[in-house]
């Protein structure tokens, strides 16, 4: 079983359909896209010796060859690691050692920059846009895709580290199976007459709601700017119509804040999922006065990939029942293919309407973390994956987040970790000490904040700081502002108080 199958129906069933466009450009229908992943994934065996369960990373913006690349890799029997395009070359550099790629498929500038910081005995940096690359594209392709079961590695999804390095979390193809059936039955229904448009990173959640799309023989459209565009979502909802898409809550707060200015109603949209994020009641109220009942909100984590919770579009809308308000602010109700529960530290399941923290067991949850056993074992225990969130349910299955244990930025729908941040600045050597929280934001969400407390004798302004960040992570993660403090308040053990530091910004 493998995610090549779903193609390679979809491709034998609908060869005619239209598949993948560029804007409103057709690039191929499904028997082009069929026919490219398997031109790829015969020539990524043939000219690079990609043998079932090596790992091929993708480090592209969104572009219609992503799509063709995760399927190449498939009909493989490879395992796709795709990696943030927003990170520095640094981290990606360790993401692909990590996972020991054989190849990473990029372009642009990026290319010559992992060539420098790869071992290039081990990884082939190989440009998408190059002759070598074309040269694996006129392979004679695979004629069914390499078989794989159930359990099989299929997709490794790097998180953001809250030790300093990133996780691999391992996905399998029944892990990707049961997301995809939990989307069909707790998400949203797909036909052959939806489009799915590829706006928030194709690295994350967006590429993984693809594969709804390919079972059904539907459209992929990645807008030209290859990124989030308000104006370009209107076009696109205009040309294509019954437009689906998954979008961060800052993203949704943007295009309803256009469209007051345009004039746009949503006509053309038919589902925008959202979450990664936070989404106030006031800011989903005003989107579905303004766009209509077209919004599902999902919970989850790469450990159990937009899985964990769902609020359907008709509870989003709702507006009669007793409890509405308190259901818009919950994250909905266990999707199903897990199962959750609210537990003490013990994993003892705690009351309803009890806050603790949230424990996810079933078929979507992770087999693990690539080489990483502490973590794994830190996060899996016994049949329960402990998300180190906290919230409490309701006695209608309401799940409600209350804190993130684990002092997770979530700025622009995109993950960053303070410990992360801090490590980095304190490796500058005018750095003695540095604590960094995330402050609320109407645009973003959240933006990153750093108290800091300079070495004797040294000195550093927020450009001297800034500059060190953006030479040693992603320029995203680097904080919006800068605090200098003489100290950081600390409790009886020495641990730094981030409550109090957050009520300084108050």
């Amino acid at each position: 079983m493998t995610p090549a199958l779903w193609l390679e129906r979809s491709a034998r069933l609908y060869p005619d359909a239209p598949a993948l466009f560029n804007g409103g450009r057709l690039v191929s229908d499904y028997a082009g896209f069929a026919d490219s992943a398997k031109r790829i994934g015969a020539g990524l065996c043939l000219r690079y010796a990609i043998s079932p369960g090596d790992r091929v990373a993708i480090f592209l913006p969104n572009r219609t060859e992503y799509l063709e690349l995760m399927y190449a890799i498939w009909y493989a029997g490879a395992v796709v690691v795709p990696i943030n395009y927003k990170l520095h070359p640094r981290e990606v550099a360790w993401m692909i050692n990590n996972c020991t790629a054989k190849v990473v498929f990029c372009a642009g500038e990026a290319v010559d920059d992992l060539a420098v910081l790869l071992d290039s005995a081990q990884t082939v940096v190989l440009d998408v846009d190059s002759a070598d690359c074309a040269k694996v594209r006129e392979a004679d392709p695979i004629a069914v895709p390499i078989k794989r079961t159930a359990n099989n590695l299929a997709w490794i999804f790097y998180t953001s580290g809250t030790t300093g390095q990133p996780k691999g979390v391992m996905l399998s193809n029944a892990n990707l199976l049961a997301m995809t059936q939990s989307y069909f039955i707790d998400v949203d229904p797909v036909t052959a007459e939806d489009t799915a448009l590829y706006v928030a990173p194709m690295s994350h959640g967006a590429g993984l709601y693809n594969f709804m799309f390919v079972m059904r023989a539907a459209r992929h459209v990645v807008p030209p700017s290859g990124k989030f565009d308000t104006q370009e979502v209107q076009a696109m909802a205009a040309l294509h119509d019954n437009i689906c898409m998954f979008a961060a809550p800052t993203m949704v707060r943007r295009m309803v804040s256009a469209a007051a200015k345009t004039g746009f109603d949503g006509t053309g949209i038919k589902t925008i999922v959202y979450g990664g994020g936070p989404m106030y009641v006031a800011d989903i109220l005003e989107a579905v006065d303004a766009f209509g009942p077209r919004f599902v909100q999902i919970y989850g984590q790469g450990e159990s990939p937009m899985t964990i919770t769902a609020l359907k579009r008709d509870l989003v809308a709702d507006r009669k029942h007793p409890h509405w308000r308190k259901r818009l602010a919950s994250v909905g109700t266990p999707q199903s293919a897990v199962d959750v529960m609210i537990a003490d530290v013990d994993g003892t399941e705690l009351l309803r309407g009890e806050i603790g923290e949230i424990i996810v067991s079933g078929t979507a949850v992770m087999q693990g973390y690539w080489n990483n056993a502490d973590a794994t074992k830190a996060a899996l225990k016994g049949d329960w994956l402990w998300t180190g969130d906290l919230g409490s349910m309701d006695v209608d299955g309401f799940v409600t987040l209350s804190d993130r244990s684990k002092d997770l930025i979530i700025s622009g729908g995109t993950n960053i970790y303070p410990r992360e941040v801090e490590e980095v600045l304190l490796t500058h050597t005018s750095v003695y000490q540095v604590s960094v929280v995330g402050k609320p934001d109407d645009e973003w969400g959240e933006v990153t904040v750093a108290f800091v407390v300079l070495a004797v004798g040294c000195a550093a302004d927020e450009y001297a700081l800034n500059a060190h960040c953006i030479a040693e992570m992603a320029r995203f993660k680097r904080p919006k502002r800068y605090v200098f403090i003489e100290t950081l308040p600390q409790n009886a053990y020495g641990k730094v108080l981030k409550t109090e530091l957050r009520e300084l910004l108050m």
